[in-house]
């Protein structure tokens, strides 16, 4: 073919301010609804197990089936998305995670609502894994992305409090199926306008803007994908029975170490593969790293505060689930009139890394007052007034967020946001298994002791709020000594 007779590919239509706008609340919608899901089922589980009739240990499986799917396919969806696209992957997962949440509604068996939360599961690493990525190539000039991330922080911080309240009402007005069928009406209007507003992938009709989706002709790292994916399921599935099994249990360290093996073959597979799944070039950023390592203690100590707070608001000072849900409510309005109205400016002017610790400090100073939380706490005087130092998840998650994806270059965007996604279900999962479990068996160990039940109860959150407080502490060294100053 002559020259003259080449074809030009049509240029991508700019994206203007307002259609960038609406990719976001996509985005942004996306995760909510994620998010939402993940806390929207605790405060239901007495119902669906009434309901459905699960036994003790069964019904713990309507939330592992779905943390073990989400929490080791994210880093596989990421980079997939790199591969095939992350419009693609994105509108994937969200039509998986809409079907499945109408199967989860219209369950009828415990064998159905666990194979549902399975596929939601599937579903939402799908869509998680490659939310960030598309966002920072959307927003590419410095302020824009800290609002972008900062808008797309809160849904994460804010969106478990507000599943709280949610899962409550939804649960106590109509019944359990609809904290699952409330998914619908988001999901398809996402999926609606998302193919509308997100930027094509590369070999879409007039929209290359991604510069994604090279196709699996780039020989993707089949044997790298499956050592990942299993040693990540085999690793959250152990993680999530410990406190059936316990630490030093053969169940625990057989399996841990079996997943530790196929971990370390991922890795040294990724070191010589042609074309790895996770090109460890990405570790050499000491951003990244740091980002990462930060998120997954903060994580683990958040567990201490949502949730633990919350078993004390229920079994302690014998809240309902829409009362305790409602009592969490003012985090959440504080975590986003933070994160939304001040820590994009504050980012600008100061720094990540500034930011980051501020928000950590103030973390560090809530973790610690609730170790001093009464067995009759009154919640005017003694809950309410430290819901305001939640501001630091605020402060602290915008900032981490755009420090986990700093220097992820446009062929590895995809792979950052699995990761850091990654990173924050190993946190939330380890977070869960080693505070519970601590509280737990100071509990018992004071009711062997005498104390009642809600002193008891009490003595071991106390100990969980401390420990939660301690690993903040370590992020917070983490933070001062592996993230550098940026030049703004």
């Amino acid at each position: 073919m002559s020259k003259s007779a080449t074809v030009t590919p049509p240029a991508a239509p700019p994206r203007t301010a307002r259609t960038r706008a609406l990719a976001l609340g996509v985005l942004a919608s996306g995760m909510l609804m994620i998010v939402l899901d993940g806390s929207i089922v605790t405060v239901a589980m007495p119902a669906i197990q009434d309901d459905l009739g699960f036994s003790p240990a069964g019904l713990s499986w309507v939330v592992n089936a779905y943390l073990i799917a989400f929490g080791s396919l994210l880093l596989l969806a990421g980079r997939l998305g790199d591969l095939l696209g992350r419009r693609r992957m994105f509108l994937a997962g969200t039509g998986v995670f809409t079907a499945a949440s109408l199967l989860a509604g219209a369950a009828t068996s415990p064998a159905v609502l666990i194979a549902a939360r399975f596929l939601q599961g599937v579903g939402s690493a799908m869509a998680a894994a490659v939310s960030l990525g598309i966002l920072v190539t959307l927003f590419t000039e410095p302020g824009e992305r800290a609002r972008a991330i900062a808008v797309f922080s809160f849904t994460g911080a804010a969106g478990a409090s507000i599943g709280q309240v949610v899962g409550g009402l939804l649960t106590d007005a109509l019944s359990w199926h609809w904290i699952f069928f409330i998914n619908l009406p988001i999901g398809l209007a996402a999926l609606a306008l998302a193919v509308r507003v997100l930027p094509g992938d590369s070999g879409d009709r007039g929209d290359r803007g991604t510069g994604a989706g090279r196709g699996l002709a780039a020989r993707a790292d089949v044997v790298g994908a499956l050592l990942i994916t299993a040693g990540l399921m085999l690793g959250i599935y152990t993680v999530v029975k410990v406190e059936q099994y316990g630490w030093v249990s053969a169940h625990t360290l057989g399996l841990g170490a079996l997943a530790a093996a196929l971990t370390g073959a991922f890795i040294a597979r990724q070191a010589t593969a042609r074309t790895p799944l996770m090109p460890l070039r990405i570790f050499r950023s000491r951003g990244v790293v740091g980002a990462n390592v930060v998120q997954m203690l903060m994580v683990a100590a958040l567990f201490s505060f949502q949730i633990v707070l919350a078993l004390h608001l229920q079994r302690v000072l014998g809240y309902s689930a829409a009362e305790t849900g409602l009592a969490m409510l003012p985090a959440a309005l504080v975590i986003g009139a933070v994160s939304l109205g001040v820590s994009a400016r504050l980012i600008g002017r100061f720094g990540e890394r500034n930011v980051l610790l501020t928000g950590l400090l103030l973390l560090v100073t809530l973790l610690v007052l609730l170790t001093r939380i009464p067995v009759d706490a009154n919640y005017a005087t003694d809950v309410l007034p430290l819901m305001f130092l939640s501001a630091g998840f605020g402060l602290a998650l915008p900032a981490l967020t755009s420090l986990g994806m700093s220097d992820a270059g446009e062929e590895d965007a995809g792979l950052a946001s699995g990761l850091f996604n990654t990173t924050q279900q190993i946190g939330m999962a380890v977070g869960v298994a080693v505070l519970s479990t601590l509280a737990a068996s100071r509990s018992e160990r004071l009711l062997a002791g005498g104390a009642g039940r809600a002193e008891a109860l009490t003595g071991g959150y106390h100990l969980a709020f401390g420990v939660g407080a301690g690993l903040l502490v370590t992020a917070f060294v983490v933070a001062y000594a592996v993230l550098r100053r940026r030049t703004r």
